[in-house]
């Protein structure tokens, strides 16, 4: 029996939706597995996955990476949420994105890239529950992807211990606001909603590419978000707008890989193919 799967790319936050907020995007990694015996990379973030729900014994492992690492693009939420679905498979459980996120959250170390992952479409997790609010976005995601990478790690170390007062509730705000845009499917709410206080002025540093892009969104985007930790910047464009701002955005910013992604409306799951 050979079992596929895939998973796809996310971009969490999404503004003031800090380490709560994530969106599930239309890139996807896969693996392959196959029965037998070989040597297995049992140092592989998939792999370390797999082996939480189910034995390594027996299988070949072939993976697939096509959303860029160290981007902001959730790539190790992918190979994790890989690990546990196929183990899942192999074992002949159940694909519990909410089980599936318990096992695999300490490994990954980011529910919400991962709870987006696992359950696709658009997602809020808290306190090891997921929320998916529906299939598609607000918006149309432009992705702006940089030759330049980040530390995850490093990127938290930039953030303070702790906020001005003002800086959480305008935050809070747009958290709100961001919430309901999701929920309802607003573009209005989603336009005002793009503004955080809390931790993309700290990362700012080691991802210039969110200023350069905001001084000069085109015609018919809505705003612009750091992706997850960045480096990498989404240009959140009104739908029927989506061509021409990719259109501009390519001519504006040459240096960067220009990636339009629609939400993914499946989560991890087996191939299609």
């Amino acid at each position: 029996m050979t079992i596929r799967v895939r998973a796809p790319a996310t971009t969490a936050n999404v503004g003031p939706g800090f380490d709560c907020a994530a969106i599930a995007l239309d890139l996807w990694n896969e693996v392959e597995l196959e029965p037998g015996d070989g040597d297995v990379d049992e140092d592989h973030l998939g792999v370390r996955a797999f082996a939480r729900v189910a034995p390594l014994a027996g299988w070949r492992f072939r993976w697939t990476d096509r959303i860029p690492r160290a981007r902001g693009l959730g790539s190790s939420a992918a190979t994790v949420a890989l690990g546990l679905v196929a183990g899942e498979l192999a074992r002949g459980g159940s694909l519990d994105p909410e089980a599936l996120l318990a096992a695999g959250v300490e490994l990954e170390g980011h529910a919400d890239n991962l709870a987006a992952a696992l359950a696709g479409g658009v997602c809020l997790t808290w306190d090891g529950r997921i929320a998916r609010l529906g299939a598609t976005a607000p918006a149309s995601a432009i992705v702006l992807v940089p030759e330049a990478t980040v530390s995850t790690e490093e990127s938290r170390r930039s953030l303070p211990e702790s906020v001005p007062h003002a800086d959480a509730a305008v935050t809070a705000g747009r958290a709100a606001l961001l919430g309901a845009a999701l929920a309802s499917g607003s573009s209005e709410l989603f336009a005002a909603a793009l503004h955080d206080r809390l931790h993309e002025p700290y990362r700012a540093e080691a991802a210039p590419l969110l200023a350069a892009v905001r001084a000069r969104l085109p015609p018919g985007a809505l705003g612009a978000t750091l992706s997850g930790s960045g480096p990498s910047v989404v240009v959140w464009a009104e739908h029927a707008a989506v061509a021409e701002c990719a259109a501009e955005l390519a001519d504006g910013f040459p240096d960067a890989q220009v990636l339009s992604l629609r939400p993914a409306a499946a989560g991890a799951a087996a191939s299609p193919r």
